[in-house]
């Protein structure tokens, strides 16, 4: 048997971090485990090829939700990173960290110490920001983020139409105004590739003799002796195989894995372990409870000029580009592909943003074409609206006591009727935003969902047809309160001892944003609560 201080279980944005950090004390032994093999692939290192590692089923999980009771019994496409870097290494790279009062929100729900100052200083201590250390960044932490280069994205027409749609502009989403039209931000390194939670802190602790990482490695369970975590049991190539943990269990495997963990390991809903022949440990309902996830609908207009990024998805150019980018990490293949990130209040009462615009100079579906070849696609201009702050919870539960098997998750997209709202009103402010000044000189015909669904009705329709999740679920081992909560605030599992979940599975509430920042953010903090060692200070800003 092998026997460690700290074992970690899953090597994403969290288990990174988490192995990255712990490994710095050389006299803590520590093992990583990870289900998926290396992320050295081409597509994990060039950012515009994020779709093509994201529906790579060597990159990932193979997650596809039950049968949607809101969504007329449509599965949905669950991309979940299954590779050294986990959803980090597959994901659209988009850098945000929410509103301060999600933040404030968790704390009020029972995450004492996870209010936005409590927060801010792990923020920063990640990050080396294109814009420098200041009271809101970080200037040497692992994590690059940068600006994304929006030369050929046709950003100045659409930022210059945000006071006259009835919005405004902010020069950073992640300072003192969080809402507005925005240059978007993207965790991509100054060589122009992919900066995952893997290369910014895996990769520069591998040399280390006191951390070991195993890939290929499926955990089947938690062991326990008593009601204290004493180590993993796990399987590479099916040959099986035991680990001990000296201090303690960390589970980073994610909103759907480590849920599925826990009840593998007898926690969780006592009469869901009984049904599939699992002892029960610990009694929590809440286990794999509480999910939830940011609805995204699409709308789609026609460009009136050939101007938007298709023109740089021609096979000469492409063929320049990827060049351009391998040997200088530099052109159209070195950033994403967003014009703008548009973060607004469709209505002025609300005290934060509820709806995000990823808009774009182009369709996902298009591909690489040359003049005369092939059918001619469309110069389009594409939104995904994003609803920040849903109502709908779904779960994550056993489909066997076999590990092999994935858990079932049922997102419950969209069955409160109150997410409807958001996207309705995010519809209606993109009709707006679109045909106004400069960008409305430059928009055709509405695509999708077209100019004939006005009513509420129709455009209820539209989204029950159309909508997906934005692959942003948390919420599963949530923390707070006792009995109202899966991990505690020091995001230790309650009713056990050793064993600590530490992904976005935690989150309480989804915050108003991508979740990748506030993910690596949480195994920030969570490094030093497991250490031990003082946290640091609030900060008080704005």
């Amino acid at each position: 048997m092998d026997e460690f201080d700290y074992i970690v279980v899953g090597a994403g944005s969290a288990g990174s971090v988490i192995a990255g950090r712990l490994s710095e004390d050389p006299a803590m032994r520590v093992l990583l485990l990870e289900a998926g093999g290396k992320d050295d692939h081409v597509h994990l290192r060039m950012p515009v090829a994020f779709l093509q590692a994201m529906f790579n089923p060597r990159f990932s999980w193979g997650y596809e939700s039950e049968p949607e009771p809101g969504l007329g019994g449509r599965r949905l496409w669950l991309p979940r990173g299954k590779v050294i870097g986990g959803s980090s290494s597959i994901n659209g790279m988009f850098y945000m960290r929410g509103h301060p009062l999600d933040f404030e929100e968790w704390a009020q729900m029972g995450a004492r110490g996870w209010s936005y100052g409590d927060v801010l200083p792990y923020f920063k201590r990640m990050e080396t920001s294109w814009r420098g250390a200041g009271p809101y960044h970080g200037g040497d932490g692992p994590l690059h983020v940068s600006r994304i280069a929006v030369e050929r994205l046709v950003h100045e027409p659409l930022m210059s139409v945000a006071e006259a749609a009835g919005f405004s502009r902010s020069d950073d989403l992640s300072g003192p105004v969080p809402e507005g039209f925005a240059v978007g931000e993207v965790t991509i390194d100054p060589r122009g590739r992919r900066a995952s939670a893997a290369t910014a802190y895996l990769k520069p602790a591998l040399h280390r003799p006191n951390l070991a990482v195993r890939t290929g490695a499926l955990v089947h369970r938690v062991k326990f002796e008593g009601r204290r975590a004493t180590g993993i049991e796990y399987s590479i190539a099916g040959n099986l195989h035991v680990a001990a943990a000296r201090s303690e269990v960390i589970l980073c495997g994610g909103t759907f894995n480590s849920p599925h963990l826990l009840m593998l390991s007898g926690i969780g809903p006592g009469a869901v372990l009984a049904e599939h022949g699992i002892d029960v440990l610990h009694d929590n309902p809440h286990v794999g409870q509480n999910m939830s996830d940011h609805n995204n609908v699409s709308i789609e207009f026609e460009a009136l000029k050939p101007i938007t990024f298709l023109g740089q998805l021609r096979w000469d150019r492409l063929a320049v580009s990827a060049l351009n980018w391998y040997v200088r990490g530099k052109g159209p293949l070195a950033s994403q592909i967003n014009s703008c990130n548009i973060v607004i209040r469709t209505d002025p009462s609300l005290d934060r943003p509820d709806v995000q615009f990823m808009s774009n100079p182009i369709r996902f579906e298009s591909r690489p074409w040359f003049p005369g070849i092939g059918k001619r696609q469309k110069h389009v201009f594409w939104a995904g609206l994003v609803g920040l702050h849903p109502y709908s919870r779904g779960f994550v539960t056993l489909r066997s006591a076999d590990p092999q098997d994935l858990p079932r998750v049922q997102t419950n997209l969209l069955t409160d009727m109150r997410d409807y709202d958001a996207l309705r009103r995010g519809l209606r402010a993109a009709r707006r935003i679109y045909r106004t000044g400069a960008q409305g000189e430059l928009t055709g015909v509405e695509l999708a969902p077209g100019i004939d669904a006005q009513s509420d009705a129709e455009l209820d329709q539209y989204i029950r047809d159309t909508a997906i999740t934005a692959q942003h679920p948390v919420g599963t081992c949530a923390m707070g309160e006792a009995g109202r909560s899966v991990v505690d605030p020091e995001l230790k599992v309650r009713g056990v001892e050793g064993l600590r979940v530490v992904d976005a599975s935690v989150m309480p509430t989804v915050p108003g944003g991508n979740t990748n920042a506030p993910t690596i953010m949480i195994a920030e903090k969570a490094s030093d609560l497991i250490r031990g060692r003082t946290q640091l200070p609030r900060e008080e800003v704005g």
